[in-house]
């Protein structure tokens, strides 16, 4: 593909977070943009406004075509391969690509850093990509979050590039994991446990998707992996190139020592080399800790940047939204996170009981893959960190545009309170704002963890404790 006779472009799906970053990066490097989506979603429609780009609701092929064809469609992970446009387009033979393939096309460059894993991928994309740019080197980066600290992507002009490597598939008609379409020069692999049931239906067709992305890492790149996940840590052994180890024991290339945390942040050190490095971060979360560490790991083994220059950048770094971000900070801590597994949601309760000592109301929806039958024995004792559980009315969903049954709020509720006997299905936002509104108390946190919006429940309840 040449992108130099590419100008004009519109994406199909333009509100999703790769879309939409995709949309504002690309607007910046001087292309003409245009999108559509079924609806508008913030905060994603938000920045597309900010940035004076054109998009609309639905999917007319006439709007598509009113200003002239565009040279390039790009097709969201969402928007289905029969949708009107992408019909249209195709009859018209115009140049098609998935989103996946588009981070490839325009992100990916000569120093090629790709950060993967089940866990952490967005958090060490974000913060590695933050790095780069605070230090000049002007990288393209493209990541899965909106970071609170600085655009979500860029089209740089520099040797290096940062992309999350999301393991779940390319495009309804591609069942490929999305980071087959970036092969990485440098790979930071933060993690590996089955996930994604509805496309993986067993761990070793999970397993073998990573199994081939570290075989695409050249001779002269390097694999980065932490040492605290097993699957991550055992499969990364038969790499070709340099490995280097990051994590809590002392053969760790890389070694987290002297732990603080606090309701304001993380202090540590890492020692390397008979060297001590002391980082602080304004980030919540003990496992945030590792994926600093990750991508200290990496800049240092891929770049000449002075280690006072990284531990700077990584100060300075705010987090990830929906990464343990705190929306409130008064009379109660509200929280959103997108935990959306039970695996997850039980990572995120713990982190929140060490530094928060009253009671914890969790509001929780699971993503498609954690609404699948199969994953029902994983929510033993998974919100046992909480006080009490509230599964509001969970999103309806449709495959290929059939309706299927997945798990529902009352089944979940019922699954659920077998290890946590407070756990409530309200399916009335209101009613549930209400309720929990009611139950807390000064002191007490309240955590969102789940991968939709929560339809403005967050924002009510923000206003109504003000």
């Amino acid at each position: 593909m040449d992108l130099k006779k590419i100008k004009k472009i519109h994406i199909i799906g333009i509100c999703g977070v790769a879309t939409g970053s995709i949309a504002i990066a690309l607007k910046k490097a001087g292309y003409e943009i245009s999108g559509s989506d079924k609806g508008f979603f913030p905060p994603v429609s938000d920045l597309l406004k900010k940035e004076n780009i054109k998009f609309y609701p639905g999917f007319h092929e006439n709007k598509m075509l009113e200003n002239g064809n565009p040279d390039l469609i790009i097709i969201g992970n969402s928007s289905g391969s029969q949708n009107p446009e992408t019909l249209k387009a195709r009859e018209l033979q115009i140049l098609e690509l998935s989103d996946a393939e588009a981070r490839g096309k325009f992100f990916s460059h000569e120093e090629n850093i790709v950060c993967a894993g089940t866990w952490g991928k967005t958090s060490t994309s974000a913060l590695l990509s933050f790095i780069l740019l605070d230090n000049n080197l002007d990288p393209s980066y493209i990541t899965g979050g909106i970071s609170l600290s600085h655009d979500p992507a860029k089209i740089g002009k520099g040797k290096f590039s940062v992309i999350e490597g999301d393991e779940y598939k390319t495009s309804p008609f591609d069942n490929r994991p999305k980071f087959f379409h970036f092969p990485p020069k440098h790979l930071l692999l933060t993690s590996i446990s089955w996930d994604h049931a509805d496309l993986y239906k067993t761990e070793n067709d999970f397993i073998k998707i990573f199994k081939d992305l570290i075989s695409k890492v050249p001779k002269e790149g390097i694999l980065a992996v932490s040492s605290s996940n097993v699957q991550a840590f055992e499969l990364s052994k038969d790499t070709v190139n340099k490995r280097v180890t990051y994590g809590f024991k002392e053969t760790d290339d890389y070694q987290i020592i002297n732990i603080k945390e606090s309701q304001t942040g993380l202090e540590f050190e890492i020692k390397h080399n008979k060297q001590i490095y002391k980082i602080k971060s304004p980030m919540l979360g003990l496992f945030q800790i590792e994926n600093i560490t990750g991508s200290f790991a990496m800049i240092r083994e891929t770049t000449n940047l002075d280690p006072k220059n990284i531990i700077q950048s990584i100060k300075k770094f705010a987090g990830i939204k929906r990464r343990l971000q705190k929306r409130f900070n008064n009379k109660v801590t509200i929280i959103d996170d997108i935990a959306h597994s039970p695996e997850k949601a039980k990572s995120t309760l713990t982190e929140i009981r060490k530094i928060y000592h009253k009671k914890i109301i969790a509001i929780y929806e699971p993503n498609i893959g954690s609404r699948q039958r199969e994953t029902i024995d994983k929510y033993d004792g998974a919100f046992s960190s909480a006080d009490m559980v509230f599964i509001p009315r969970l999103t309806k969903l449709k495959i290929s545009g059939k309706e299927i049954k997945p798990l529902e709020g009352d089944e979940l509720t019922k699954i659920i309170k077998k290890t946590k006997s407070e756990t409530f299905y309200e399916p009335n936002d209101e009613k549930l704002i209400e309720r929990v509104y009611q139950t807390a108390e000064n002191n007490d946190v309240i955590i969102f963890l789940g991968s939709h919006g929560f339809r403005g429940m967050i924002e009510s309840l923000i206003e109504k404790i003000k």
